[in-house]
C-alpha cells in the first residue's frame, strides 16, 4: 500500500491570505511556507507556470519545509502550448519584434531560444529533485491539444526534455479520455511511464475530462477543481471557489485507497482555491482517508 499526500495548488493566493487562514505573525513568505507544511505534507507550485523559476527562490522552498515534503510543480506556460506573456521570458530570451504581439506560442521560438527557456527551467528546478522533495512537474496541455500522434510525440519530447525532473500530464480536451479513446490515452501514457493526472472538475464543457481513477505510473495525482457552475467565467475565483461538502470528499476517499493500492505514492491536491476553501478540503479529505489506516 503506497502513501497517499494531501495538500492544496498554492500557498499564496491572495484571498487565502486574507482568509485569517494563516496566524497573524505570519506576515512573511518564509514564515507562510513553514506555516503550511508543518499542517501538510504536500503543495503544488503555481507560480512557475507564469514565469521561469529562480533558482535561488527554489532553493529557499527547499530550505522551508521539512524532511519528507514534497513539490508538484506546474510546468512553464509555454511549454505546454498556452499562450505566454512575452514579459514572462528573461529579456536575453525574448523575441524582438515590431508586431507588438500579445502572447508568444512555443512554436515562436527558434531552437535555440527554446532550448534556452528548457534549460533554464529544468536547471532552476532541480535543488527539489536533489532535496528528494520533487513528485512531479504538471503538464497541464490545453482544450486546444487534442489526442493524435503529433501531440502523442510532444509529450515524449517534453518527457525528454524534462530528464531527470519526473513528469505528469493532465489533459483539458476531452478528446483523450473520450469512451473511444480512454484505453488507448492510459496505454500510452502507462507505456511510457507517466502519471496520468485525474481530475474531479465540472463537466458538460467543451474541456470537461472525466473522473476516471487509474494508474498509469507508480505516482498517481488526483487534482480536485470543484463543480462550480460558473466555471466558463473569466474570474478566476468564480470557477475555482467551490467548497466540497463532506459527502462529496467522503466519496473520494475510497477511490485513493484505491489509487494507493496500485501506486508507490498518490497526491490529492485541492484546487478550489479561493480563499481557504482548499485547506478546508484538505484537511477534511485527509481525516477521511485515515478511517483506511
Amino acid at each position: 500500500m503506497g502513501e497517499i499526500l494531501v495538500g492544496t495548488a498554492s500557498w499564496t493566493d491572495a484571498t487565502l491570505l486574507r482568509s485569517g487562514w494563516y496566524p497573524p505573525d505570519a506576515t512573511t513568505p518564509e514564515e507562510r511556507l513553514r506555516y503550511y507544511a508543518n499542517r501538510f505534507p504536500l503543495v503544488e507550485v503555481d507560480s512557475t507556470y507564469y514565469a521561469l523559476p529562480a533558482a535561488e527562490t527554489v532553493r529557499s522552498w527547499v530550505r522551508r519545509t521539512p524532511q519528507g515534503f514534497t513539490f508538484d510543480v506546474k510546468a512553464f506556460s509555454l511549454l505546454t502550448c498556452h499562450p505566454t506573456r512575452p514579459a514572462a521570458l528573461p529579456k536575453e530570451l525574448r523575441i524582438e519584434s515590431g508586431t507588438g504581439r500579445r502572447n508568444l506560442y512555443v512554436r515562436d521560438l527558434d531552437h535555440g531560444r527554446a532550448d534556452k527557456v528548457w534549460e533554464r527551467f529544468v536547471s532552476a528546478l532541480l535543488p527539489i529533485r536533489e532535496a528528494g522533495k520533487l513528485g512531479a512537474v504538471l503538464f497541464q496541455f490545453p482544450r486546444w491539444f487534442p489526442i493524435g500522434r503529433r501531440n502523442k510525440n510532444y509529450i515524449l519530447e517534453c518527457k525528454r526534455r524534462c530528464d531527470p525532473l519526473r513528469m505528469s500530464v493532465e489533459f483539458r480536451n476531452r478528446t483523450w479520455m473520450t469512451e473511444d479513446n480512454q484505453a488507448e490515452t492510459l496505454d500510452f501514457l502507462r507505456s511510457h511511464d507517466i502519471p496520468y493526472v485525474c481530475v474531479d472538475m465540472p463537466q458538460g464543457h467543451p474541456c470537461s475530462i472525466p473522473p476516471v481513477v487509474a494508474a498509469t505510473a507508480d505516482l498517481e495525482i488526483v487534482r480536485f477543481h470543484g463543480h462550480s457552475d460558473k466555471w466558463t467565467s473569466h474570474d478566476i475565483h468564480e470557477r475555482f471557489g467551490y467548497l466540497y461538502s463532506t459527502e462529496e470528499l467522503r466519496e473520494w476517499a475510497p477511490k485513493l485507497h484505491e489509487l494507493a493500492g496500485e501506486t508507490s505514492s498518490t497526491h490529492a491536491l485541492m484546487n478550489n482555491c479561493y480563499r481557504d476553501y482548499a485547506q478546508t478540503n484538505a484537511r477534511q479529505l485527509a481525516d477521511l482517508l485515515r478511517a483506511f489506516e
